[in-house]
């Protein structure tokens, strides 16, 4: 068996176990009960803020883009975007669509360099993002909850924030390390990288810019799980799934399963039962959202199949 077989054996074997472990302690009735019970009108709103959410997304990876001088015209960008969402959601993994993605910015004209930071980066800012929105809101995180599950949601959110800005820092100085660290094989590969986060994160304009629509992305996904759960008559306030939902994406992305099923629900019960929601609505909530999530990404199947990857100065032309 070679290394890739086995690694995608290992997805499904991890996504396959959380969801079992999962099911087995929850009532399936009452899940699917719930899910049909839905409100089509909240579910409809939770639809249409989940897709500006990725016209939100596409003007965060443009102002990384334009940081480090590597632009392409919006629309472009939305195509390409919409067809790594469409395979976030079929490959086995969270984050295969960045691959996708990587290689159509290149056919789109730009180099390798430029492709690769360009994803890279913006997949810095948006988990920054995330760790920013989830310190913001947790101190304010005491409506449902006991004192100790406050300080700790506040102590660790602030940590984990910390330990962002000093990994950006590191990634940003990489280059500047002293000899006998440059000559490792990583940090020689990584030394363009530094200097192309030093571009976004040592500019007040476009760190400021590229930050902004991060975090304007995160409150999206947030608004969109909060009427997802208004739907099923759950009761949260927008504020609880502010504090919960990043921890929650931030696991998702870890490229362990399928698409990130089973992590997901994993997470999402694991979280919001912090704020005395029952497993079985916090699976329904969940599945709702990954469902949302594989429509939003229907388009970019579309786009896919009649791409022409046409050069930039084609476009232009």
């Amino acid at each position: 068996m070679n290394k890739k077989t086995l690694a995608l054996t290992l997805k499904f074997v991890i996504s396959g176990s959380l969801i079992w472990y999962l099911l087995k302690n929850i009532d399936l009735n009452s899940v699917w009960d719930r899910m049909l019970g839905a409100s089509s009108t909240d579910l409809a709103a939770a639809g249409f803020i989940l897709s500006i959410q990725i016209f939100i997304s596409v003007f965060r990876w443009r102002a990384v883009m334009m940081a480090i001088h590597a632009v392409l015209p919006y629309w472009q960008s939305l195509r390409i975007f919409l067809v790594g969402v469409f395979f976030n959601q079929v490959l086995p993994s969270s984050v295969g669509g960045d691959a996708v993605r990587i290689y159509k910015t290149f056919q789109a004209g730009l180099t390798v360099r430029e492709a690769i930071h360009g994803i890279m980066l913006e997949r810095v800012v948006t988990v920054l993002g995330l760790l920013i929105l989830a310190t913001a809101a947790s101190p304010f995180f005491h409506s449902q909850v006991e004192q100790y599950d406050t300080y700790f949601m506040v102590s660790f959110s602030a940590l984990m924030l910390g330990t962002g800005i000093i990994g950006t820092i590191l990634l940003m100085f990489l280059d500047k390390l002293p000899r006998r660290f440059r000559s490792w094989k990583i940090v020689t590969a990584m030394s363009e990288f530094a200097s192309d986060t030093r571009l976004i994160f040592l500019s007040p304009s476009h760190a400021s810019k590229a930050l902004g629509w991060s975090l304007l992305g995160h409150f999206a996904i947030t608004a969109c799980v909060y009427y997802i759960a208004k739907s099923i008559d759950i009761d949260v306030s927008m504020l609880d799934c502010m504090v919960l939902m990043p921890p929650v994406m931030l696991i998702t992305t870890l490229p362990i399963s399928i698409a990130g099923w089973g992590v997901r629900e994993g997470a999402m019960v694991t979280a919001f039962i912090l704020v005395g929601v029952g497993a079985d609505d916090a699976l329904a909530l969940s599945i709702i959202y990954g469902i949302l999530s594989i429509l939003v990404g229907i388009p970019g199947s579309i786009i896919w199949l009649f791409m022409t990857d046409k050069k930039i100065k084609d476009i232009a032309s």
